[in-house]
């Protein structure tokens, strides 16, 4: 998944595609492990929460919430300020990437915070339905920005925002078939939007079939986003090889 080459891909201007990298930059790599490990270790934290696990203690969560808030924070504040981030065009990868990174590092680091201070309380008696009436205010946000994930699927569907040109090893393989990362990526928006949309439901109602629900959706997106975060490292670096 390469942003800033979607475009050229997409109409025809790929063959022989150079592409000026001082005005280019791209981070997507690690905002996408980033957010794919934020995905899978706040589902790992309501798993330890509901079962009444101590396996891991609240200073733990929230090292490890605050590094991934700290990455996601200050790419998706860079990225969504710098208007576009690409100097040669498509702004519209600062509202794909930039504002929903934005908005998960502001979150992480709020639970960061939370577990901090108050973590010990996660473990007492009624500490899950404590946790979720202090979460509550903020899930209005989290309802908002799954608002939002589904906007971006359905852009992405539309205009086949995530497409990557021929010079990208592996994923540009398949840039005569635009539609099918695509719709892979759209879905993984609308995994992490239905989840964000049961939140402050489950919030009221943690012990009810909500939460396993989003343990499931966000489970399966932030694993997608971990792995292909990970692989992008390499096809990314083979793009900018291609193309320099």
């Amino acid at each position: 998944m390469t942003p800033y080459a979607l475009p050229l891909a997409a109409s025809g201007l790929a063959s022989g595609l150079k592409i000026d990298w001082a005005k280019m930059p791209t981070y997507n790599t690690i905002m996408s492990v980033a957010a794919g490990a934020g995905l899978l270790l706040v589902v790992a934290l309501g798993r330890q929460l509901l079962t009444r696990s101590r396996s891991t203690p609240p200073d733990g969560w929230a090292l490890a919430f605050a590094a991934l808030g700290f990455t996601l924070l200050f790419t998706g504040l860079h990225m969504t300020l710098t208007w576009p981030l690409a100097g040669q065009g498509f702004p519209f990868d600062n509202i794909i990437f930039g504002e929903p990174a934005l908005a998960f590092g502001v979150f992480l680091l709020a639970a960061a915070f939370y577990l901090w201070k108050r973590g010990d309380d996660l473990l007492s008696e009624d500490g899950v339905e404590r946790t979720g009436r202090v979460a509550l205010p903020i899930s209005l946000y989290v309802f908002g920005m799954g608002l939002a994930c589904f906007g971006i699927a359905a852009a992405g569907w539309k205009y086949t925002l995530f497409a990557a040109p021929p010079e990208e090893p592996i994923s540009g393989e398949f840039a005569n078939y635009p539609w099918l990362e695509a719709s892979f990526m759209s879905a993984l928006y609308v995994l992490v939007g239905i989840g964000a949309l049961l939140f402050p439901f489950a919030l009221r109602r943690p012990r009810t079939w909500l939460s396993p629900a989003i343990g499931v959706v966000w489970g399966l997106a932030g694993l997608a986003f971990l792995l292909f975060g990970g692989l992008n490292y390499f096809t990314h670096i083979g793009l900018v090889v291609n193309t320099m």
